[in-house]
């Protein structure tokens, strides 16, 4: 500032300098109060575990069906459940819905899916709904081959893509077949801002293993509150497989159902689910990421069912064939969702779609990329402790390799943020890893940590029970080289708690995003834990790993 006066004109001073001072103005962020928000490059941060509240662990116990949040208030065909998510870019959104009844018993007969028409009529806000999209529709079964189990098949699923949207617009909808007068009431949305490395959506918020307790209940309160345009749902939403499908559920289902013949589910539930978050997914879109409660079993071997039937994906529109890995852009950001329970292998298809994708994309118009998927790679607590680790190394090399800036996470019932970190290693240039797996659901929360003495799991029990395979082995390097565990915090991992709540994402510009993560039992808008993520794109820029590390 001294030099700025000295020089008397800022036209006179060297643009580096201007830019370096702009810089500067924008790291030194203040909040109400004064209370200076730390920045990525202040670290990396000394490790921090917020101690454990015992006297709190909120409501987990779940909705029942006789609460009136879940249950149906349509009749005939009119639709219910309905819900957004995002297309590639804000010029298309999908909306989806689902039109008569859910069965489930022994005897059960699908609905013919013809029957409904899927058509969506919108417009933009204060103007007629002159313009009308035509979708898809289909029925799922969830079947079981064993005697005794009850069957279920789901209403009719409709999906419908609209297009020729305008950025960052309002637009009102109805939804429905209006052939038989099935009409929804009208609904609102905002589209995406256009791409481009000044264009950000307003909030993202950030959210996993939601569930239906009524701790989920207080953490989509709180996030509505926040006012996102977008929510991130990185897998385990309805935890309808901690039911039998007579209806009767456990926290723990292989702990009270150890013999059953197949992990059952009771469906209706991701029929509450989506009637209880309809009020804020019928105007917010949803991105959701599949998890390990989305498994779901059924005969013929088939999994993930209800999943891939129930949300729309962008996933042919972004080069996907799978509804579990596709990408999509929200204004200055490109958004990667993987899939941590489909073949992850370098010589596998959603490699190659992701080396595909990486290398598609333009940093001068979406300069943030986040990636997303269910099961992490830097958590610290005993539960799931490394059991990613083949994910890991099959393929952070080349999400480093394309400078990725931000990792989101579930699976883990705790909150935890890393410092950057590629390889266990600090890094100013790997992303920063987030842990939201304490959306409110009715499992128990993470609260022990693989560092501390008698927590560390033996190597055998830590693989994934669905992926199977084994990579996670002692150190080699560093302060826990022999060892599977670190006898204490790792200095890669910044913040962690045992809380239930969300975050919410906010980009301020094309190196600038403050992420903030609210507890549920604080006062709405507190913050829980807060820091500005900085790129550093000239610093940073996309390299291969092998020219900078060892492994």
């Amino acid at each position: 500032l001294l030099f700025i006066i000295k020089m008397g004109s800022v036209s006179m001073i060297p643009p580096l300098i201007v830019t370096l001072f702009l810089l500067l103005l924008l790291s030194i962020a203040i909040v109400d109060g004064g209370v200076r928000i730390p920045t990525t490059l202040d670290g990396p941060f000394k490790p921090v575990t917020v101690p454990l509240d015992k006297s709190f662990r909120g409501n987990a116990v779940d909705l029942p069906d006789t609460d009136p949040l879940v249950q149906r208030n349509v009749e005939g065909f009119q639709p219910e459940q309905i819900s957004l998510s995002l297309s590639v870019s804000h010029s298309s959104v999908w909306v989806s819905w689902i039109t008569g009844e859910f069965q489930i018993g022994e005897n059960i007969e699908p609905l013919d899916p013809t029957t409904v028409g899927s058509i969506v009529q919108y417009g933009r806000f204060g103007k007629p709904l002159t313009r009308q999209a035509a979708g898809y529709s289909l029925v799922y079964s969830q079947l079981y081959p064993f005697e005794g189990l009850q069957n279920y098949t789901s209403g009719i699923i409709h999906h419908v893509r609209i297009t020729g949207l305008k950025p960052d617009t309002l637009y009102q909808y109805k939804c429905g077949d209006p052939s038989l007068s099935a009409m929804s009431d009208v609904h609102y949305f905002r589209t995406m801002p256009v791409s481009g490395p000044k264009s950000y959506p307003s909030r993202i918020a950030v959210v996993g293993d939601l569930g239906l307790t009524y701790n989920t209940t207080s953490t989509v309160d709180h996030m509505t509150s926040n006012h996102p345009e977008l929510i991130l749902l990185v897998g385990d939403a309805s935890y309808a497989n901690l039911y039998l499908t007579n209806g009767s559920s456990s926290d723990c289902y292989s702990c009270s159902f150890s013999d059953t013949p197949i992990h059952e589910t009771y469906q209706p539930r991701w029929d509450y689910w989506g009637r209880y978050m309809q009020p804020l997914i019928s105007s917010v879109p949803v991105m959701v990421v599949e998890g390990n409660h989305e498994i779901e079993q059924q005969a013929e071997n088939k999994t993930f069912v209800a999943y891939s039937s129930r949300f729309a994906f962008p996933s042919e529109e972004s080069g996907s064939s799978s509804t579990f890995y596709y990408s999509f852009n929200a204004g200055g950001i490109h958004f990667i969702m993987l899939g941590s329970y489909i073949s992850y292998n370098k010589s596998g298809d959603q490699y190659k779609w992701l080396e595909k994708d990486l290398a598609s994309v333009d940093r001068g118009v979406t300069p943030w990329l986040v990636a997303t998927w269910h099961a992490p790679w830097y958590s610290t607590y005993k539960a799931h402790y490394r059991e990613a680790e083949c994910m890991r190394v099959e393929m952070e090399d080349l999400l480093y390799k394309h400078g990725v800036d931000i990792v989101f996470n579930g699976h883990v019932h705790a909150y935890e943020r890393s410092n950057r970190v590629y390889n266990y290693t600090l890094d100013p240039c790997g992303p920063v890893h987030i842990t939201v797996g304490d959306g409110g659901n009715r499992e128990k929360m993470a609260i022990t940590h693989a560092d501390e003495p008698g927590n560390c799991p033996e190597p055998s029990t830590t693989p994934d029970e669905y992926m199977g395979g084994f990579c996670a082995f002692n150190f080699t390097s560093g302060p826990a080289a022999g060892k599977f565990c670190w006898d204490q915090q790792p200095d890669y991992s910044a913040f962690r708690e045992s809380s239930f709540g969300h975050g919410i994402l906010e980009m301020k510009n094309e190196t600038h995003a403050l992420w903030i993560w609210h507890r549920n039992r604080d006062f709405y808008g507190s913050a829980g834990d807060e820091i500005y993520i900085v790129r550093q794109p000239d610093k940073c820029s996309p390299v291969k790993p092998e020219e900078t590390h060892k492994t």
